[in-house]
């Protein structure tokens, strides 16, 4: 998946229909409901190609004209906006314990978001049968659906999937959590046009990277060692599952397949000024910290992204994290601010994955 930082230009090569078709979408996305005299003057485009495009995105039901503009000397002109309600696209997110299946239209509106537990010894049919489910609601609001990918926690699992999923005229794929969630982030997040990287603690510790526009695969950075041979890993003092062991010692991580409650009660005992919680939170802060740092100095990223349970825990753990990596690097345009997108995120990111053929002018058949 490849996005770009800036807003495409007008082009003078064969496909420059598409381009310009993807200069109006992005204009749109930015810039909000404007008029085609705002359009053709923003752009560069002439007014006489804004029209005609413009006209072919109404007819593909991608947009809207929403009314008069009186912001002008003259004739009030016709603005318009993105639709995109006629085409949809699907994030499947596998958790511990969990799937949760996450749809949205191309102009952004959430269609549906459902949680099922399942069994871990029928995970592959589980995930078709919500795959399938899901991709039927989103049919018969007489959406067209445009591709549907799964979020996976292990490289196992992508390669286990990516045939069980196929489905005829509907594009699938299959990535990971923490490099779908930076999609997410970057899309949804905030921070469009930023270097950043997504540190996820749901299942390992992992990051996704999204440098120069380019959303790269990223990886898992629970095995690196702080230290010499044999000395614990990050996952060992920084990943989630410790963090609960060590706030809360009379909890039984066995008894949950999903660590979401205990990561709340950590919140909750931090709050309340519990000492052996807000110790844990430190402990995992700083090692999170030094994580970072390494990160930091390899990619020198503008934004670090703690999602899922560290952005639930992120009032604590950001300032000994942002202490360890001020004390490691020289990266001082750096930032450690948590996700808003909560624990779906990848799921979300899986989603808005597939407008991307969209924005670049790769125009689907018009739904009836």
């Amino acid at each position: 998946m490849t996005t770009t930082r800036a807003e495409p230009q007008p082009a003078d090569f064969a496909d420059v229909r598409t381009t310009n078709l993807a200069v109006v979408l992005r204009h749109l996305r930015t810039h909000g409901p404007s008029s085609r005299a705002a359009i053709a003057s923003s752009t560069g485009l002439t007014k006489a190609t804004v029209s005609s495009l413009t006209g072919d995105l109404i007819g593909h039901r991608l947009l809207r004209e929403t009314g008069l503009s009186g912001n002008r000397i003259g004739r009030p002109a016709t603005v318009l906006a993105l639709d995109g309600s006629a085409y949809a696209s699907i994030g499947i997110q596998v958790s511990p314990g969990q799937l949760t299946a996450l749809a949205v239209d191309y102009s952004g509106d959430q269609l549906l978001l459902w949680h099922r537990a399942f069994e871990p010894r029928r995970m592959n049919s589980e995930i078709v049968a919500l795959a399938q489910r899901a991709a039927s609601r989103v049919r018969q609001q007489g959406r067209h659906l445009l591709g549907l990918t799964v979020a996976v926690p292990s490289p196992d699992l992508r390669e286990l999937l990516s045939g069980s999923l196929r489905q005829k005229d509907l594009i699938v794929t299959v990535g990971g959590h923490a490099m779908l969630a930076a999609v997410a982030e970057q899309r949804r997040g905030g921070h469009s046009g930023q270097d950043l990287a997504y540190v996820s603690g749901a299942a390992g510790l992992e990051a996704g990277l999204i440098l120069d526009g380019q959303v790269l695969r990223g990886g898992r950075l629970g095995p690196f060692t702080l230290g010499p041979a044999g000395s614990p890993t990050l996952q060992d003092q920084a990943g989630i599952e410790t963090l609960v062991k060590r706030a809360l010692p009379d909890f039984d991580p066995a008894a949950l397949t999903d660590l979401g409650p205990a990561v709340e009660q950590v919140a909750v005992r931090a709050r309340a000024g519990d000492e052996v919680a807000l110790a844990a939170l430190a402990h995992t802060g700083g090692y999170l910290g030094q994580g970072l740092a390494v990160l930091t100095n390899l990619v020198s990223p503008d934004v670090l992204i703690l999602g899922d349970h560290f952005a639930t825990l992120a009032d604590w753990l950001i300032p000994a994290a942002s202490a360890e990596l001020s004390r490691h690097t020289d990266a001082a345009k750096a930032r450690v601010v948590p996700s808003t997108l909560g624990l779906h995120a990848a799921a979300l990111g899986g989603a808005v994955s597939h407008l991307d053929q969209v924005d670049t002018g790769r125009i689907p058949q018009p739904v009836g």
